[in-house]
């Protein structure tokens, strides 16, 4: 991997009535989320109305400890968040799931996304003197909410409500003090899909490998623009923002963000990846010895590519399991430092040989350098660099933390300069014009790939700073 940020995971379950076990069926949840997000995690418990939280900055494993689990006590309600920040720094201050006190009792929320409004929002709600103690855009949807809440029959409405104010995208799970909301925005960028259990357990989560991990039947994604309500026997769906826009779920979802092992509105994500990697032997070919893929994405894509290029496939990189992926470490110097313990070349698989490398991105370009510098200190004769994604062309402003085209390698550069510059002997990328094949859709139909082409499906917002919020703290006149 080359540098990608990460964006969030959220998690959701309401269990029958006298069933009290929602905080561990949560933990579960997130460990399978992991890979959404390592900067920060947490989990709210409702027990008959009365909400307990923690979050910290850190893995699942390590803040939930059995005694914090044992802390959050009993509750048949909980939702759950595993945090890289889009928006906001990576304290703990910014650690989801968001906790809010009103008139009409407690409502917790969980974000995934980014929207491309906030800072218009957060003025306005400033002005209006609402006080804010993070640097989120979570919070500024938390508001919303709130707001809309205090005029609304229900907590449903006001969420509806308020997805006519919020733009851009987001996948949330909310909790009251009596109902489990799980909420897409219109677009669809994120995923977000639900299952049941057999105790009659309710779930609702990012991907469905989550559900995989508590036992919960995959029922189905959840629509762009869908409301879900769990009130602990039924799922209701709310449909007023259904079809109001294009779908546009984020595609790097399938080339990278996602388990292997999820299914992402009916397109399998190993599949996808596989089909990126014959699709490159199709388009990219090269005479080769052996084709290894740089873990985790790259390798079924590699598979891929093997299979439709009769070139064996090897092991080529040993991964530290107890490192966190490169990108998670905010600045490039620590980035750097994890990719020189993260990754060990397999010397007997690439020694003399000339190797296909598949990787799933290239940003800046200093990390894919690194691991080819890695091949060429294993004795590889020749590194043919395949990238199963098109070029890094344009800022993401969905949940992905790419805000400056300045960053990206490919800006400007044809693909025998940036193979130059990593120390490939070739480069090629998955062409454009076949992302579609990735999802087994028509062109463009259904997925957002802004970040290669430039066509966004909103505004673009004017400040695109991550820490947007934290320069203007400590700032404002009084």
């Amino acid at each position: 991997m080359s540098g990608l940020h990460e964006e969030c995971g959220v998690f959701g379950v309401i269990c029958p009535e006298g069933a009290q076990d929602a905080a561990a069926i949560t933990y579960y949840g997130l460990y399978a989320l992991q890979h959404r997000g390592q900067e920060s995690c947490g989990i709210v418990v409702n027990d008959c109305g009365l909400f307990q939280h923690y979050k910290d900055v850190g893995l699942v494993g390590d803040v939930f400890t059995h005694r914090v689990l044992e802390g959050l006590g009993p509750g048949n309600m909980a939702i759950g968040h595993v945090r890289y920040g889009t928006t906001g720094g990576s304290g703990r201050v910014n650690a989801q799931p968001i906790v809010v006190n009103h008139r009409k009792g407690p409502m917790a929320l969980a974000h995934n996304g980014n929207l491309v409004n906030s800072q218009e929002l957060r003025e306005q709600l400033e002005m209006e003197g609402s006080i804010f103690h993070t640097t989120s855009d979570t919070e500024v949807i938390s508001y919303i909410i709130t707001r809309e809440r205090l005029r609304s029959a229900s907590i449903e409405e006001a969420v509806s409500r308020a997805m006519d104010t919020i733009q851009g995208a987001y996948s949330l799970t909310v909790l009251s003090p009596s109902k489990l909301i799980a909420v897409r925005d219109p677009y669809g960028f994120r995923p977000l899909c639900y299952g049941r259990r057999e105790d009659g357990s309710y779930v609702a989560a990012s991907e469905s490998c989550a559900l995989d991990a508590v036992g919960a039947a995959f029922i189905r994604d959840l629509e762009p623009g869908e409301i879900l309500v769990f009130d602990g026997k039924t799922a209701r769906s709310i449909r007023d923002h259904c079809g109001k826009k294009e779908k546009r779920t984020c595609i790097f979802e399938y080339i990278y963000f996602a388990r292997p092992d999820s299914v992402i509105d009916g397109a399998g994500v190993h599949k996808a990846r596989k089909t990126a990697g014959a699709i490159l032997a199709e388009t990219c070919p090269v005479k080769a010895d052996v084709v290894v893929g740089v873990p985790d994405s790259g390798i079924d894509a590699a598979l891929g590519f093997s299979e439709a290029s009769g070139i064996p496939y090897g092991i080529g990189f040993i991964k530290n399991r107890y490192v966190a992926r490169t990108f998670i470490a905010p600045g490039q110097s620590a980035r750097e430092d994890k990719v020189k313990i993260k990754l060990n070349p397999v010397r007997d698989t690439v020694r003399g040989k000339s190797v296909v490398m598949i990787d799933d991105s290239i940003v800046r370009g200093t990390t894919c350098a690194r691991i080819v510098g890695l091949l060429r200190d294993a004795g590889a004769r020749e590194i043919h660099v395949r990238i199963s994604a098109p070029p890094f062309l344009n800022p993401c402003y969905y949940g992905t933390d790419i805000d400056s085209r300045d960053s990206l390698i490919a800006c400007g550069r044809t693909e025998e300069e940036i193979a130059k510059l990593i120390g490939a002997d070739s480069l090629g990328y998955l062409p454009l014009d076949r992302l579609h094949d990735l999802m087994g859709t028509m062109p463009g139909c259904g997925y957002c790939s802004a970040c290669f082409d430039g066509a966004y499906p909103t505004a673009v917002p004017e400040n695109t700073r991550k820490n947007r919020f934290e320069y203007k703290i400590g700032c404002a006149p009084f």
